[in-house]
């Protein structure tokens, strides 16, 4: 009982973290590569992996491993996947980045 309570709670957490401000969430597996997301902790940041979340994946309809994905107050910004060949492009970080700058922009 307890597991499925927790279980539930992250669930819960992971989806209520991209519903409030600016969410950048990183979906991936354990046996693909991944990037840093420390330069948006000022910001929602999430790293899911398919194996322990697979019904988000399902939901967010991800295709390929990894994918980036920013999201404003739970809406969808902007997806970076990375193809048959498992890797983000290497200008990832910096189209998140120019987005944010545009989102933060319209805020004043």
């Amino acid at each position: 009982m307890r597991l499925l309570i927790l279980i539930l709670l992250v669930s819960n957490f992971a989806n209520a973290q991209v519903k409030d401000d600016i969410s950048v969430v990183q979906y991936t597996a354990g046996f693909a590569s991944e990037i840093s997301l420390d330069a948006f902790n000022d910001y929602n940041t999430q790293t899911l992996y398919i194996e322990k979340h697979g019904d988000i994946f399902k939901k967010e309809k991800i295709k390929f491993l990894p994918t980036l994905v920013l999201y404003n107050d739970g809406k969808e910004i902007l997806k970076i996947e990375s193809g048959i060949s498992m890797k983000l492009p290497e200008n990832s970080l910096d189209q998140i980045n120019k987005q944010i700058n545009k989102i933060l922009e319209t805020r004043f």
